[in-house]
């Protein structure tokens, strides 16, 4: 690290001697955070919901995030029964950018069909575990709160 110092600095000094400027780097521009959020647990909706709408706050929205949901937790995004505030929080986010996805194995399962769902979500067709791995291994973080 010393001798990359000095090694710079002369540089610099030989730069300033000719005339020449030397190049400096611009700064990297971060790149747009994509995460992906796992649910399945009924009991952590809301609070996952939450750290959603706290993840699009503390980057002033410029995130690209996807919820996949399976198992019970699919219940509570049904339309008839749903919770007010579950369904309010659910659609503010869609209109933020969320991109929610339903497991096909847990719809079949629980007998629900995509119209039963709250408006935004599509179907993760091969299942919920699938597109949480697509998702990772097209460069999303992965997020089970």
């Amino acid at each position: 690290m010393l001798r990359r110092d000095i090694f710079r600095g002369f540089l610099a000094s030989a730069g300033a001697v000719f005339g020449v400027k030397m190049a400096t780097a611009a700064p990297a521009a971060s790149p747009r955070q994509r995460v992906a959020y796992h649910l399945n647990d009924i009991d952590k909706v809301a609070f996952v919901l939450g750290n959603i709408k706290n993840h699009y706050e503390g980057t002033a929205g410029d995130v690209e995030i996807v919820l996949v949901v399976h198992g019970p937790a699919l219940a509570a995004f049904k339309r008839d029964g749903a919770s007010a505030a579950i369904s309010s929080r659910f659609a503010g986010l869609v209109k933020k950018g969320m991109t929610p996805h339903a497991c096909a194995n847990t719809m079949h399962g629980m007998d629900i069909a995509l119209p039963d769902l709250f408006e935004g979500f599509a179907s993760a067709d091969a299942g919920g575990v699938v597109k949480l791995a697509e998702l990772q291994m097209a460069g999303y973080v992965y997020l089970r709160p």
